[in-house]
């Protein structure tokens, strides 16, 4: 891998969680998706116009990294926030900009209901919903896929057979071995809690409550969570698709310099 900030850790309220960080002044807290880490970030923490006005600060959910594990199993996207509201804490932060990647955008959708007064902004990028409201057959199959392919193939497999889904056709070869291994590294335990979570869990259930602005986000050649879905979540939540041209699943990583602008724009009109 390239060179990247270093993880640090901490006991936040008694709950070790990861991160690493670049830079100085408003805090923007970027959550990744179920296949990642805080380590998938690093286009935008190496992004001196980012990191020069602002401290960039990428976690590591429960149970990825040197995060610990959440307790239960079977968990919600609260029990993720309650974890980042934790960190928050830890590092002293003053209503963060919070940027959710496909899982991590349920995550940020939890937080905004439960803290809507700790942060001043939310993005939904990529954003992976949830199938809480699916039948249970759905819920369950959603759920066996991933334990059936972590299983069996254990993350390094996982990751051979599955680290190109995330980009757009034709992506970089650096990309794509970034992300390969940040899938090699995942802990089954974590994953599988994060998967138990996206098969029962549902993100318009935490962003009806949400009084924050936002804005959603989307590759334009996603196969995961593909425009048509993202524009369906923007209509229900009444703002605009942004789309983010060349760009698959993982746009951070696709199309970082288009990304990373729109995230400057989106900073200087919140705190403006």
């Amino acid at each position: 891998m390239n060179s990247i900030a270093q993880r640090q850790q901490a006991d936040c309220g008694g709950f070790p969680l990861s991160w690493r960080e670049a830079g100085q002044g408003h805090a923007v807290i970027l959550l990744h998706g179920i296949s990642s880490g805080s380590a998938s970030w690093h286009k935008q923490l190496q992004d001196c116009a980012l990191s020069q006005h602002y401290r960039l600060i990428a976690w590591d959910a429960p149970g990825y990294g040197s995060s610990a594990p959440l307790t239960s199993p079977q968990p919600t996207a609260a029990d993720y926030a309650q974890a980042l509201a934790a960190l928050i804490n830890q590092l002293q932060l003053e209503r963060p900009i919070i940027v959710g990647h496909s899982l991590g955008a349920l995550i940020g959708s939890a937080f905004a209901a439960s803290y809507p007064q700790q942060l001043a902004g939310l993005i939904l990028a990529d954003p992976a919903q949830g199938y809480g409201s699916a039948s249970a057959e759905k819920r369950q199959q959603v759920y066996q896929q991933r334990q059936q392919l972590i299983e069996t193939l254990g993350p390094q497999g996982y990751a051979e057979q599955r680290a190109t889904a995330l980009l757009r056709p034709g992506a970089e070869a650096a990309d794509i071995d970034w992300v390969r291994s940040g899938m090699a590294n995942l802990n089954p335990q974590g994953f599988l809690a994060a998967a138990w979570m996206l098969a029962n869990d549902d993100i318009y259930h935490y962003l009806q409550h949400c009084r924050t602005a936002l804005q959603v986000w989307c590759g334009r050649q996603d196969s995961i969570t593909p425009p048509e879905q993202a524009e369906l979540l923007a209509q229900r939540v009444q703002v605009s698709l942004r789309l983010i041209e060349a760009a698959g699943h993982a746009s951070y990583l696709d199309a970082a310099p288009q990304f990373n602008r729109y995230l400057q724009d989106f900073i200087r009109e919140r705190l403006s």
